[in-house]
């Protein structure tokens, strides 16, 4: 049965130490935190991919879901990532493409993913990408890297994510889907280093033009006052979409500077970085308490240090890049 990483089991399988759950932000968005375990499996380094961090932005109702950029990819690491046409079962693409060494990344329903159980699974309808290794057509199961790790389905839940008791009448299944092809090694660390402090350079010029972080709070209270009126579950998706992609971003980007300037050139930049981070994070929780009490005033200067943070990672990183 063909697999892209033979041998790999989620029973073995061990997260990247960008998961590492001590850390603020364990998890950050599924085609990020996908790609870190595919690179993770790979045999090479995902913290060099992360300079793209550096061009978050708040887009008026939620703050950029920020992905890795193909060329990215090639250009670091020589994995070549496109768009899978989909015109049969989509199960037949991805064993074709599997038995052709290609890993294939195909947006699902969560409601049928076992990893999500106590969030998604069996509760909750919702569209995330996953990257399947390998698919058992004949039993019904699947070995996939979703989030923070590496986990197999089976049965129910196999027929559930490929619509496979549909009947006539239902709507075709026709996801989003990219194939990725890899080159026959890892690269070395000296080319890492050089395209990833290259790709930096270009990531910090693309870079906002005015401070995300303090739009953000421009409007923070009010958006805040309006969740308050929905019902509570809501209360998840505007974090998620607001904070969470606001701090896990920025500490992403504190462990991209690290690993870029090992000789500590970047803790300034770095350590602004994880301040934004920091800050998301305290405020998530005050957040959850103003939707609770309906009292929001506290939260119109509760993201101030992470907009001046924003402000010392760019004089920071200027310093260096001009």
């Amino acid at each position: 049965m063909a697999a892209v990483f033979a041998g790999l089991s989620p029973e073995a399988y061990r997260p990247h130490a960008l998961h590492d759950a001590e850390r603020m932000w364990p998890e950050t968005n599924c085609y990020v935190d996908l790609w870190i375990e595919v690179l993770n499996a790979f045999g090479t380094v995902p913290e060099a991919m992360l300079g793209f961090t550096l061009t978050q932005d708040f887009e008026g109702d939620q703050f950029t879901f920020f992905k890795v950029p193909l060329e990215d990819l090639e250009s670091l690491y020589g994995i070549r990532c496109t768009e899978l046409a989909i015109y049969d079962r989509v199960e037949t693409h991805v064993l074709a493409q599997l038995a052709r060494g290609r890993l294939c990344l195909v947006e699902l329903d969560s409601y049928f993913l076992p990893d999500t159980r106590g969030v998604a699974y069996r509760q909750e309808h919702g569209k995330t990408t996953v990257a399947v290794n390998r698919l058992d057509l004949e039993g019904r199961g699947l070995d996939y890297f979703h989030n923070a790790g590496f986990f197999r389905l089976d049965g129910e839940d196999f027929d559930g994510l490929f619509h496979r008791l549909d009947g006539p009448d239902d709507l075709p299944f026709l996801p989003y889907a990219e194939f990725a092809k890899f080159p026959a090694a890892p690269p070395d660390e000296a080319h890492l280093r050089r395209e990833a402090e290259r790709l930096l350079a270009v990531h910090f010029a693309r870079r906002p033009a005015a401070n995300p972080v303090a739009a953000f709070a421009a409007v923070f209270p009010a958006q805040v006052e309006a969740v308050a009126e929905r019902p509570f579950g809501f209360f998840h998706k505007y974090a998620f979409n607001t904070l969470r992609q606001l701090g896990a971003n920025f500490e992403l980007a504190a462990a991209h500077l690290d690993w870029i300037a090992p000789d500590g050139g970047l803790a300034p930049a770095a350590d602004a970085a994880r301040r934004i981070s920091e800050t998301a994070k305290s405020v998530q929780f005050q957040l959850a308490r103003a939707v609770t009490r309906k009292k929001f005033a506290p939260l119109a200067t509760a993201l101030d240090p992470a907009a001046e943070a924003w402000e010392s990672l760019t004089a920071a990183l200027a310093a260096r890049f001009g």
